[in-house]
C-alpha cells in the first residue's frame, strides 16, 4: 500500500471542513427553515393523527397552522443553554429551524397536540 500523498490528504481534509462548515452554517446561520422532521400521517373515520418526530422539543413551541388546505408545522430545535458552549463531538439532530407542509384532505379540523413516543402528536378531528 503506497504512503497518501500530503497534498491529496489536506486537499481532501479541506473540502471535508468546508462541507461541515457550510452544514452548519445553514442550520444555525439564517431564519428562514433549513430542515423538514420526518412525519407519519394516519386517517381514521373521526380524525387525522400527524405524528411529527421532534425528540427535544416542547410541543407548546410548535406553531400549526391551517392555510388553504395545507397543515403548516414549524418551530425551531436548539440546543438547552448549558449545552451552548460544549465542545461538539457529533451533532445528527438537526438544529435550527424547521418547516414542515402537510397536504390535508378537503374538510374542517380542530388541532390539538401531545407527546408520543419522541415526537409531537397533532390530532386534527374532523368537523
Amino acid at each position: 500500500m503506497q504512503p497518501k500523498n500530503p497534498l491529496d490528504w489536506m486537499l481532501s481534509e479541506a473540502l471535508d471542513q468546508l462541507t461541515r462548515a457550510e452544514r452548519l452554517r445553514q442550520q444555525f446561520g439564517r431564519q428562514e427553515a433549513c430542515w423538514e422532521p420526518p412525519i407519519d400521517v394516519l386517517e381514521t373515520e373521526h380524525e387525522l393523527l400527524i405524528l411529527v418526530a421532534l425528540p427535544g422539543v416542547n410541543p407548546d413551541n410548535v406553531e400549526t397552522v391551517i392555510h388553504d388546505g395545507v397543515l403548516v408545522v414549524s418551530g425551531q430545535r436548539t440546543l438547552p443553554p448549558e449545552l451552548r458552549n460544549a465542545r461538539i463531538h457529533r451533532l445528527e439532530l438537526p438544529q435550527g429551524r424547521f418547516e414542515r407542509r402537510i397536504a390535508l384532505p378537503l374538510g374542517r379540523y380542530a388541532i390539538s397536540r401531545f407527546v408520543m413516543d419522541g415526537c409531537v402528536a397533532l390530532r386534527l378531528a374532523k368537523s
